[in-house]
């Protein structure tokens, strides 16, 4: 299934953090907190034009912000581009 945001929209996949502390202790996943990174798979037609984000970029965006989705059995974020704190560069 293609989703296409729709605005000044993007569609974020979140990146997992490690379940283990650097000492070795493992963090269950009712403790654990959602991750505030992830990566673009698919902008909006606008910011595609204004070049400000592209797919694979990857993203800081605010604890509280967006809406989840659910596409092929797999959770995503879409967020608008108020939402997006940063991207983070190599």
């Amino acid at each position: 299934m293609k989703f296409r945001p729709l605005g000044e929209r993007v569609l974020v996949e979140r990146i997992e953090e490690d379940t283990k502390t650097s000492s070795g202790i493992i963090i269950p996943d009712n403790a654990k907190e959602k991750p505030l990174i992830g990566i673009i798979k698919a902008v909006s037609t606008k910011l595609k034009e204004d070049k400000v984000l592209k797919e694979n970029d990857k993203i800081v965006f605010g604890k509280y912000k967006g809406a989840e989705i659910k596409l092929d059995s797999k959770e995503y974020m879409v967020l608008e581009l108020d939402d997006i704190l940063g991207v983070i560069e190599k």
